[in-house]
């Protein structure tokens, strides 16, 4: 079964409506829909925003639903100029960039006594992804690089530049690390899927609501084409 963590209602909601036996599962405030997408069986579910939140819903999956694997959807945040407001990144990596025991010695983002902090996203549901992305949404740039995760909204321009500098970021959001950290510990293939939302200098502007838009209709037409994709 496939978990599939969305982050906006409208893009829950249009996966609900193209999914077939759909029985509804509620736990730590969440609506876990599971059911048929593509002839796949698949739990859909919006996980909130933030670490917390991201991680308590990724533990439920593998709890409840023995997930095989998890998909992420979401926006971000672009750390690098060539990343286009509207383009894709799928996580090669994701790491917490607000993990800070530095006051023990320790690097930024490294998480104390555990083996990595660094969760790397799964080889071939990246390459899957990259295929569904030039078939559904061919005139979409994607980038494969490294999601970096704090609860924090980012917006500065100079802590945009030391996420640059420190982790070799390519974007910015608040939930990807924490959900491919419970992945990781529990053995379960991840990817995670981000639309960029804004520039890294900021230099070209979009109303939100028309880029949510586009976003959650990208995100959809993704998702649907990567279930059918993946074992």
């Amino acid at each position: 079964m496939l978990g599939i963590i969305g982050a906006m209602n409208e893009e829950v909601a249009s996966l609900k409506e193209k999914m077939d036996g759909v029985s509804i599962y509620r736990a730590a405030g969440m609506e876990f829909c599971q059911g048929k997408l593509q002839g796949r069986d698949v739990v859909v579910v919006r996980s909130g925003i933030g670490k917390v939140n991201g991680a308590i819903c990724s533990q439920i999956l593998a709890d409840k639903f023995q997930v095989t694997k998890i998909i992420n959807t979401g926006i971000a945040g672009s750390l690098r100029n060539e990343i286009n407001i509207g383009d894709i990144v799928l996580s090669k990596d994701t790491l917490q960039h607000d993990m800070d025991a530095t006051g023990f010695g320790y690097p930024a983002g490294q998480i104390p006594q555990m083996e990595t902090s660094v969760f790397e996203g799964d080889t071939g549901m990246i390459e899957a992804a990259k295929e569904c992305c030039a078939q559904v949404v061919p005139d979409i740039g994607v980038h494969v690089g490294r999601v970096v995760s704090g609860d924090q909204f980012v917006s500065d321009k100079e802590k945009k530049k030391w996420l640059t500098e420190t982790f070799d970021g390519y974007c910015t959001e608040m939930e990807g690390a924490a959900i491919a950290q419970a992945a990781y510990l529990n053995h379960i293939p991840f990817l995670i899927i981000r639309a960029i939302s804004d520039k890294a200098d900021d230099s070209a502007i979009i109303s939100y609501e028309e880029f949510e838009a586009k976003a959650i209709e990208h995100s959809v037409k993704l998702v649907t084409a990567l279930v059918e994709k993946l074992d």
